[in-house]
């Protein structure tokens, strides 16, 4: 029998993005009702859908504790529905009796009595004949135990949290903006609302609730999972750079080695307390320690630099430092005065260039050079967001080393069906910025698009300018300057 499941999770059961099943919604192929959809619909569209999925046994299965719970809830909902079926059977049973006992009494003279036996019957051999399993209701069920579906209000948000995670990892994981500042329960910044659905807590907290914020269901996302299938949370989520709070905390050099000749690319830690809330696309202030009176410095050598690490990985930032001069960070790092355990003190994080979430349109990318680090952050944070956008990745070199990471492009590339990468080099940034402006013009200027630019100003200037001729409105067009 067909069963109504969230499109999220008809997403994880078929192996396709959310946002593939919400084209199909679109373009009418499926049809939802108050969020959900029918399995046999599905089932019409993926006649691949197997339960012996080896997705599904490849799910990490969650603590023993919160397995015996949802298990146990899982048995709670059989033994109720079968108490349910056994009360309706006894009634319909109840009512055939009493129908044959009247059809008695009318010596069968009835011929509205005797058709409504008749349906009665048919209708008790439908429903205790054996039917075909449907694939994807015994998937669901499985995936009931091994995952959750978090809900979240009033934006709506979904999110699954598998294996061991917390809700507070689960939600960073699929791209969400959670409030939340330790990340090991000691300042209750990710403190939110369980309105449906139980948790389970997963490790001990120093912050305190009191007990009125118990009371009405306050947990911490981050010492909490799911316990049960389904649960809906009440919680803030970040808006805009202007939610993210101004922090300060040191960080521990995990890596440093050359990417290019002219590109290092530097690997910082946060402490497990400490971790760094920010948005995909924004820059952070790195502090190196002075050298030290006898060698003439005194004062700390401080640079920006963008972030070229996804969010969703809140202690391990990764930065592309170019060879320059001009930079006191970078001329250090290439001297080879810091090394793997030094520790440098980061503030921030400040910046505008972030994605713009609610915005459905295709998204194109444009970066020069080391300007690709905003622009990676902005593309594995929009891949984490599990929506089947096109995404259009333009990066220039002016250097012969410029493309340090093109596996990765290429990567992606055949990854992604919905991913297009196109390397270009000239050494003149506005030059190569018009030629990269020719290729756009014959491929996604008739295309409303999102446009995400970063990197030396002529090179910016060179492509906005294409754009406003071309008719991209300034809502469309978002920059980023770097040196």
């Amino acid at each position: 029998m067909a069963q109504w499941i969230s499109l999220g999770r008809a997403a994880q059961l078929l192996g396709v993005p959310r946002g593939v099943l919400q084209q199909r919604v679109r373009a009418g192929e499926l049809a939802l009702s108050d969020g959900l959809i029918r399995t046999d619909a599905l089932l019409r569209l993926y006649p691949q859908a197997r339960p012996e999925d080896d997705r599904l046994r490849e799910q990490a299965l969650p603590g023993r504790e919160v397995l015996a719970r949802r298990l146990f809830r899982q048995s709670q909902d059989l033994a109720d529905a079968q108490r349910h079926l056994q009360r309706y059977h006894a009634l319909v049973i109840a009512l055939r009796d009493e129908l044959r006992r009247l059809d008695d009494e009318a010596g069968g003279a009835d011929a509205r009595l005797r058709a409504l036996l008749h349906r009665l019957g048919e209708g008790l051999a439908r429903v205790l004949a054996t039917e075909a399993v449907d694939a994807l209701d015994a998937m669901d069920d499985m995936l009931e135990v091994v995952s959750a579906q978090v809900t979240l209000r009033p934006s709506g948000h979904r999110f699954l949290v598998e294996g061991h995670d917390t809700l507070l990892q689960a939600g960073m994981r699929a791209g969400l903006q959670l409030n939340y500042g330790c990340g090991d329960g000691s300042c209750g910044m990710c403190k939110l609302r369980v309105t449906a659905g139980e948790v389970a807590r997963t490790q001990h907290t120093d912050y305190a609730l009191s007990e009125a914020e118990k009371g009405q269901g306050y947990v911490l996302a981050c010492a909490h999972t799911a316990a049960s299938a389904e649960l809906t949370l009440e919680a803030l989520e970040a808006g805009g750079p202007d939610d993210i709070p101004p922090q300060q905390l040191v960080a521990q050099v995990r890596a440093l080695r050359p990417l290019a000749p002219d590109t290092l690319l530097l690997h910082l830690q946060t402490p497990p307390s400490r971790r760094l809330r920010f948005l995909a696309g924004q820059s952070l202030t790195l502090a190196l320690p002075p050298r030290g009176q006898d060698k003439g410095e005194v004062e700390e050598a401080q640079a920006l630099h963008p972030i070229a690490s996804c969010p969703c990985d809140d202690r391990n930032l990764h930065f592309y430092i170019p060879r320059d001069a001009g930079d006191a960070v970078a001329a250090r790092l290439f001297a080879g005065e810091i090394a793997v355990g030094d520790s440098i003190t980061l503030w921030g994080p400040s910046g505008r260039f972030t994605l713009a979430e609610e915005d459905a349109r295709p998204l194109v990318f444009a970066a020069c050079d080391t300007a690709f680090a905003p622009v990676k952050s902005l593309i594995e944070h929009a891949l984490s967001l599990d929506d089947s956008t096109s995404i259009s990745l333009f990066w220039l070199a002016t250097r012969a080393d410029g493309h340090f990471q093109a596996n990765q492009c290429r990567a992606w590339s055949q990854a992604l069906d919905s991913f297009e990468c196109t390397l270009s080099s000239h050494d003149d940034a506005a030059i190569g910025a018009a030629q990269m402006a020719a290729a756009m013009r014959a491929d996604l200027f008739d295309i409303d698009c999102a446009y995400y630019i970063a990197g030396p100003r002529a090179f910016v200037d060179t492509l906005v300018q294409a754009l406003a001729a071309a008719g991209v409105p300034a809502a469309q067009r978002h920059t980023q300057i770097t040196p």
